[in-house]
């Protein structure tokens, strides 16, 4: 009863019919009470995002898997101290985190949004020194600025760790093959030598449950239901082919002949092999109690216990966001080196027993014990190690806002990888913080096209529209992304960049707290809240927001230039220029930071310091036009108009259509008492729709053209 009411739990669960596994499991637990039922209506619970109900039912428990699911209760429910609590070694269980890799990604989780910094870094890096394809330790490792090169992290040591988890899974896995193979007086002593073994300190639940259920479960289906999403947000069309060059740089290579992926020659090796021999003995009709003793005699040749555990640190949790993953995992790229022979029995409707008969004749054909084609499986491992050295030099690269060297990486990846959703949003990412919003707007139309189900990436695209002035298409996005999740904090976004573009910024900020509402730990939600307090004039809940973003991240330099920005309204020059250097800090090629970071040093009186900035400003991206017309008015100001007008024509060459720019021109040459060009340009930056106060400031300039200067009082335009 308890077996048969177990395979349904985890059947339902599978077929994501959860009331029902909820409903199956409680009848399991009431009839059989064990830990190890208890932890198998946890995750009933957790799939069903119930984690209040896994966090009361585990209080308490002492088994290793109790306390990883009871603290991923806890973080799930914002707990954070009882979760570290339930993951840090004490004197009453004083093992290892649980879970493995997957612990120490949580506990790093748990400590990030605790503020401490340190400590985070620690847990993630043993995550990924426990497990080298753990990418989200990785990711989360970039997000801190904290993590090394991608070819040292996933290098040789990576490398020589896979080849020893998958051999070692594989024959464990093999050997649990076996069990299913046993006459029915054998299985009656097997299923107590079960129960003798259910409640083993440090024995992972799911592979008790898959030695118990044979070929009913998948090895990875518990990996699957555990895992979740969490955002912590990175902030920040024309549908057309995505633009893949950088600036002058070649598009990515497009390979017409590919080499077959390396799961693929995992499979065919191991995959086939096996078919082949399954076949052979399925044609020859074995005895099924000659079988038994074969595996019997298998089994007391390797000296492997016949209930031995495979994988304990074969799956972890994936809880990341800000960053989107389509890096495929241990248990699905290279785990199926040891689960594909089940997953071909369930597919041809073979059976464990069938397949185990052929690890006789395997054993023949390799005594020495070692996994086949040892040179198959070296290949797969490289081959993916290579792959995540690729993607995490660009996603390190992106963090690190080297978004042309990240742009070039990418470029590397074979035409299947880089058109997948997760690559080209970190490209339109890349495009984005290079200010290249055209280029930006194809490659995230282009994500949006290959994945409209996908909402990771959709609140920066949807700046990005803003920033193009695409009002019709931001709502029409807006709108698609509701009928997709109503319940996203990407789609609120959308939602409130279309209306903050319209200029209703009271129900733009309604929109970005809707988005906070959903998930309190979405940092560009925020930043947005902060910038509508700052139009609005709020700067004082402004302030409040952009610092509640950088409690979540502290290197999210969106938060810091808004802090520098509202600063800088207020005339607290000193205050802002701190928050701009704070910005700079993290995102050295900004030239829009060092433009403002230039005029909070010019309104504090340190010219000489604020030229330099506009220099450097200009020098990192000659195609912004701001920091070009801020020198301008720096060198008008100090008198040196001949300079400014240098810079003005420069400017208007590539600006022509700026009235600010005509403006400041004319009122250059009324200082060189250029008279006519004067008023020639003044008159040009009224017909280019002036801003209503500039409109004021330029009647007055042309009103007083004739009065000495040293009767004037205007002001600076």
């Amino acid at each position: 009863m308890e077996n048969l009411l177990v395979n349904c739990v985890e059947r339902n669960l599978s077929q994501f019919m959860l009331t029902n596994a909820i409903f199956l499991c409680e009848r399991l637990l009431a009839e059989f009470p064990s830990e190890v039922n208890l932890q198998l209506l946890a995750r009933c619970y957790l799939s069903n995002s119930q984690a209040y109900s896994a966090y009361y039912i585990l209080k308490g428990s002492k088994m290793p898997q109790s306390r990883y699911l009871f603290a991923f209760s806890c973080f799930k429910l914002d707990l954070l101290g009882e979760a570290e609590a339930a993951l840090l070694p004490t004197e009453e269980y004083v093992e290892e985190v649980p879970g493995g890799a997957a612990g120490h990604y949580l506990l790093g989780l748990i400590y990030r949004y605790a503020g401490r910094k340190n400590t985070s870094i620690q847990q993630f890096r043993m995550a990924l020194s426990l497990d080298p394809l753990c990418w989200e330790a990785y990711g989360e490792l970039c997000s801190l600025g904290a993590a090394e090169e991608a070819s040292t992290v996933f290098g040789n040591v990576a490398a020589q760790r896979l080849q020893k988890a998958c051999v070692s899974q594989r024959i464990n896995f093999s050997e649990g093959e076996t069990i299913d193979q046993l006459t029915d007086s054998d299985k009656a002593s097997k299923d107590a030598s079960l129960g003798q073994t259910e409640h083993v300190p440090g024995e992972n639940q799911q592979d008790l449950k898959i030695k118990q259920l044979g070929p009913d479960i998948p090895p990875d289906t518990d990996k699957q239901r555990n895992s979740s999403s969490h955002s912590n947000g990175w902030d920040l069309n024309t549908p057309s082919p995505v633009l893949s060059q950088v600036l002058d740089a070649p598009p990515p290579i497009l390979y017409k002949n590919m080499r077959r992926p390396a799961v693929e020659g995992l499979m065919s090796v191991h995959g086939e092999s096996r078919r082949k021999f399954v076949s052979e003995e399925v044609s020859a009709e074995a005895p099924e109690e000659s079988r038994c003793r074969r595996s019997a005699r298998i089994a007391a040749r390797r000296k492997i216990p016949m209930l031995q555990s495979y994988g304990k640190d074969s799956h972890w949790l994936h809880l990341s966001p800000s960053e989107p993953n389509c890096v495929p995992s241990l248990s699905s790229m290279i785990g199926k080196y040891r689960i594909q022979s089940s997953n071909e029995a369930t597919t041809s409707g073979q059976s464990l027993s069938d397949i185990g008969s052929s690890i006789d004749d395997e054993d023949n054909s390799n005594p020495s014990g070692s996994s086949p084609d040892p040179c198959s499986l070296n290949s797969g491992i490289s081959e993916v190690l290579n792959l995540l050295k690729l993607l995490g030099d660009g996603h390190r690269n992106l963090l690190m806002y080297k978004c042309q060297e990240a742009l070039l990486v990418y470029q590397n990846l074979s035409e299947k990888q880089y058109n997948t959703h997760w690559v080209l949003l970190q490209v339109g990412k890349a495009y984005f913080e290079l200010q290249d919003y055209f280029n930006a707007d194809s490659v995230f139309t282009l994500a949006h096209q290959k994945s409209p189900y996908a909402l990771e990436g959709m609140d920066t695209y949807s700046t990005v529209l803003y920033h193009l002035k695409q009002e019709m298409r931001l709502g029409y996005l807006a709108q698609e992304l509701i009928s997709v999740d109503r319940l996203s904090p990407e789609t609120w976004c959308a939602l409130g960049n279309c209306y903050s573009l319209r200029k209703d910024h009271e129900t733009a900020l309604k929109m970005f707290q809707r988005a906070i509402q959903l998930n309190e730990r979405f940092t560009y939600a925020h930043t947005l809240c902060g910038h509508e307090f700052a139009a609005l004039e709020e700067f004082e809940d402004a302030e409040r927001c952009y610092r509640r973003a950088l409690s979540i991240d502290i290197r999210h330099y969106n938060a810091w230039y808004g802090l520098g920005m509202a600063y800088l309204h207020q005339e607290k020059y000193e205050f802002a220029q701190h928050q701009f250097q704070q910005a700079l800090w993290i995102n050295p090629r900004s030239s829009v930071i060092m433009c403002y970071s230039g005029i909070a040093l010019h309104e504090s009186k340190r010219n000489d310091e604020a030229l330099k900035m506009m220099e450097k400003a200009i020098l990192t991206d000659a195609r912004n036009p701001l920091p070009k017309y801020y020198k301008a008015n720096i060198l008008a100001n100090l008198g040196d108009y001949h300079k400014a007008l240098k810079v003005l024509q420069e400017l208007k060459d590539s600006a022509p259509e700026e009235s600010s720019v005509h403006a400041l021109l004319g009122k250059v040459y009324k200082q060189l008492e250029l008279y006519d060009k004067a008023v020639l340009h003044f008159g040009i930056a009224l017909d280019l729709n002036a801003t209503p106060s500039d409109t004021v400031k330029i009647k007055a300039c042309m009103e007083r053209l004739i009065v000495p200067n040293e009767l004037e009082t205007e002001e600076d335009l």
